[in-house]
């Protein structure tokens, strides 16, 4: 019991001797370093402003980077204090959407295909199919045709517009067409999707109507009624529809499937072809046919 107390004490002075060793060691490693810092930091303050006070340039360049930088500090902050933009609570009720599952287990699929193909919104667009379906009863036409012809005039962009004023989903000669768009408000209708597919349907019934057949009635839509052809439009809308249908009837179909090339229309010899179209831009003479682009982008 005697023999260990003295280790004991000796073993608590050693530890508390290397305690304080240490940490006289490591406060004076700190100040030093404090020190060193503080000599580095003034030495680069001088040698800065001495350059600096070399070349004026330098200087110049460094005070206008910071107070470019200030401003756009205090531009930051005073957009920062800007009012909110105003709410508008009613918007969602204005966009053109519908729930996929509100959908017909047909339309749904149909709406999903031309989303992928098209690259665009699946909530439109099944809004879109909603309205071909309806609008197609009404006027008796099938609404995967209405849904070909959007395809092909404007792959789904409500706001496309043709070198010649063919406006919106269906590329409706807006300025020829006005009287139609009176009971949607006027004719900046025609951008808006429903409007202008309604309208458009409306053109195309009258134009099947007058050619007495479908591809005749195509043919007058997409403005190459004084045409021998409509350099393959018809067959180009024609084949889209069959995807549809085929997607319609619950067939698989690629996205990616390539639709018929189309070429310059044909100039009729016959001089008794129908005047003008109901829809597309006004047909050239035979003289300077050659020299037009074919009809969509024509159109």
């Amino acid at each position: 019991m005697s023999t260990t107390a003295p280790l004991t004490a000796i073993y608590r002075a050693c530890t508390r001797s290397a305690g304080t060793f240490v940490r006289d060691v490591g406060t004076g490693l700190l100040e030093v370093s404090h020190n060193s810092l503080a000599i580095v930091g003034l030495a680069v303050v001088c040698g800065t402003v001495l350059f600096s006070a070399a070349r004026p340039d330098l200087r110049e360049g460094a005070e206008e980077r910071v107070l470019g930088w200030l401003l756009a500090r205090q531009e930051a902050r005073q957009a920062s204090d800007a009012p909110p933009e105003p709410a508008y609570p009613d918007a969602a009720t204005r966009v053109t959407a519908a729930d996929l599952a509100s959908l017909s287990k047909q339309q749904a699929s149909v709406a999903t295909w031309l989303a992928r193909r098209y690259r665009v919104a699946v909530e439109p667009v099944s809004r879109l199919v909603q309205e071909a379906w309806d609008a197609g009863q009404r006027a008796g036409l099938d609404p995967t045709l209405i849904l070909a012809v959007i395809a092909i005039e404007s792959s789904f962009n409500p706001f496309a517009q043709s070198s010649m004023g063919a406006q919106g989903l269906m590329q409706v000669m807006t300025r020829i067409h006005d009287e139609k768009y009176e009971r949607f408000g006027g004719v900046r209708a025609a951008f808006d999707p429903v409007s202008n597919l309604r309208v458009g349907v409306q053109v195309l019934r009258e134009c099947i109507a007058r050619a007495g057949s479908l591809e005749g009635g195509l043919k007058h839509y997409v403005g190459a009624a004084q045409f021998a052809d409509d350099g393959g439009y018809a067959g180009k809308v024609l084949a889209e529809q069959s995807n549809l249908r085929r997607v319609a009837d619950g067939k698989w179909v690629s996205v990616y499937v390539t639709l018929p090339s189309t070429t310059a229309p044909t100039p009729s010899e016959a001089k008794s072809t129908t005047p003008g179209s109901t829809n597309g831009a006004e047909a050239p003479k035979a003289a300077n046919a050659a020299q037009v682009a074919w009809a969509r982008a024509a159109r």
